[in-house]
């Protein structure tokens, strides 16, 4: 067709864009050793640590125990790498914070990377990586097993291979686009908010012509097949991640202001965010001529459509690393005052990761912990996500009692006779209670025969409904009563220092079934 460019060809680059031959070189050895650093403060507060497996750590160890990669509620890699750590490592917190404390270290090394592309030299590359070294930001994600650092990496990978496409004018780095998108795909849906991000900025800005090339559609093919498995389990359930979405929205975004939003965001950056600011701005007007508008415009769709969204102020965190990057390479830049600027920047910087740093790495004990909280006086850091104030910060308080607790349910379960204890379940109410039976149960000799009502793909009945006995944790005796006719409440298990929703909970034991327990599974009770 006249006028429309062949599918194949590449878009013309602005001849202003540097080459990879003007690139700054890399300060390997200072790269490698803030990496390795990185690395050794997660593995040594994995080892030093006095705090438990995290609630949300046992969900994602239950996931990898029943692995079903074509069929989960939630993308599937956390799972993999749940099952690929315990069989490398064994049962240890050392093997549940492995991948987290390596993936903060990649998100490090793509953080120099991007400065790098964007012309900043070894101190520049230092500024950047040190800033995520020490942020709250990215230190805690790397000290849990949960998705959201692996979240930043893949974005961070993103952006990565799209400033070199920008910068070297070569389209091949689409297909790197869509490995970050299809491995983001695996492992948190949120990957598609810089999808929408970095589709928007390119339909608004000169580089709309890449839409009528191969790239990026090879890359919605790559990133759709290496992501397949969190489509195809969703279609297969029924997508249960809007009745996710909405529980969310109901019991925790509805808490998010838009002031919230925002503050939070200076809250999780500190001085830092000085440095993201100056760096939207280089990305945005003074390099343009390295045509890098576009990753400037993708933060921008992000921020406002998680703004209006009501999104909690960390699932911005993914686009700082980038914008980190851009801001220590603007500054750089600067003809005059770059020592001065950069000088006073890193002593903020470093005075803000000093004093943040106990909530960045759970190292200290829960009593000087909540003392430090209290003096430090900040709130936010200890306000739940439905908006209320602990000693400790809600993580912190999430990695405290399982053991215990478990412990608890075993005694009660031990004290049962002989041929029923053959027989008996254990229910739980949540998964953080039912992960911690699962992982710490064979230490107290307790069966792996755990439920839990409303989730038939990790913790279900089992074939035939036996279940005529059950020791029960967290459930009241009034909801055990609509299936039981015998309920027993033997103790209330309490910690002081875990949430307030597992504290004080009820041990019962509950016999002769009324009714089918499996009616407490609603999707096992509509079929499929």
């Amino acid at each position: 067709m006249l006028g429309m460019p062949s599918i194949l060809s590449t878009p013309a680059t602005p001849a202003s864009s540097p080459s990879s031959g003007d690139r700054p070189p890399l300060a390997t050895v200072l790269v490698l050793s803030l990496v390795a650093l990185k690395v050794g403060v997660h593995f040594l507060t994995s080892a030093l640590t006095p705090y438990e497996l995290h609630r949300d750590e046992f969900l994602y160890l239950g996931m990898g125990e029943h692995l079903r990669y074509w069929l989960m509620d939630f993308p599937p890699a956390i799972a993999v790498m749940a099952r690929l750590a315990r069989a490398v490592f064994g049962d240890t917190l050392f093997a549940v914070r492995f991948f987290p404390a390596v993936a903060g270290a990649l998100v490090m090394w793509f953080t120099a990377l991007i400065t790098r592309e964007l012309g900043g030299r070894r101190g520049a590359q230092a500024l950047a990586m040190i800033t995520v070294l020490l942020g709250p930001l990215f230190l805690r994600p790397s000290s849990l097993f949960h998705p959201v650092v692996f979240d930043q990496l893949w974005w961070t990978l993103g952006f990565f291979a799209l400033v070199r496409w920008q910068g070297s004018g070569n389209p091949r780095w689409w297909l790197l686009i869509g490995v970050a998108g299809g491995l983001g795909l695996l492992t948190k849906f949120s990957i598609g908010f810089f999808a929408v991000g970095l589709s928007i900025s390119l339909v608004i800005s000169r580089q709309h012509r890449i839409f009528w090339t191969a790239w990026p559609w090879l890359a919605v093919g790559i990133a759709s097949a290496i992501g397949s498995a969190s489509l195809i389990g969703q279609i297969r359930l029924g997508f249960p991640v809007l009745l996710h979405m909405d529980e969310l929205q109901r019991q925790q975004l509805s808490h998010v202001t838009y002031t919230g939003f925002i503050l939070g965001q200076v809250l999780m950056l500190g001085p830092a965010m000085l440095l993201a600011l100056g760096g939207w701005f280089y990305l945005a007007r003074a390099a343009a001529m390295h045509s890098q508008r576009t990753v400037a415009w993708i933060c921008l769709v992000c921020f406002l459509v998680l703004l209006l969204l009501h999104g909690k102020a960390y699932y911005l965190g993914p686009i700082y690393p980038t914008l980190i990057a851009a801001g220590a390479a603007g500054l750089s830049s600067l003809s005059r005052g770059r020592r001065l600027v950069g000088g006073i920047l890193i002593s903020m910087i470093f005075g803000w990761g000093m004093i943040g740093l106990p909530f960045g790495l759970p190292m200290l004990p829960p009593q000087v912990m909540a003392q430090y909280a209290a003096k430090v006086g900040m709130q936010a850091a200890v306000t739940t996500n439905q908006g209320r104030q602990l000693p400790l910060p809600q993580d912190y308080a999430d990695m405290l009692g399982w053991r215990k607790q478990v412990a608890a349910v075993a005694s009660v379960w031990q004290a049962l006779p002989p041929d029923q204890r053959a027989q008996a379940m254990l229910l739980a109410r949540n998964y953080g209670e039912a992960g911690a039976l699962e992982f710490h149960g064979p230490e107290f000799g307790l069966p792996s025969r755990i439920l839990l009502p409303e989730n038939d793909l990790l913790w279900a009945p089992p074939p035939g409904n036996a279940c005529n006995v059950v020791v029960s944790i967290g459930i009241s005796e009034s909801d055990l009563r609509q299936y039981f006719r015998s309920v027993k409440l033997v103790e209330r298990f309490d910690h002081p220092w875990m949430v307030p929703e597992e504290r004080g909970v009820p041990i019962c034991i509950a016999e002769s079934p009324s009714r089918s327990i499996l009616d407490a599974w609603p999707r096992l009770r509509r079929g499929p």
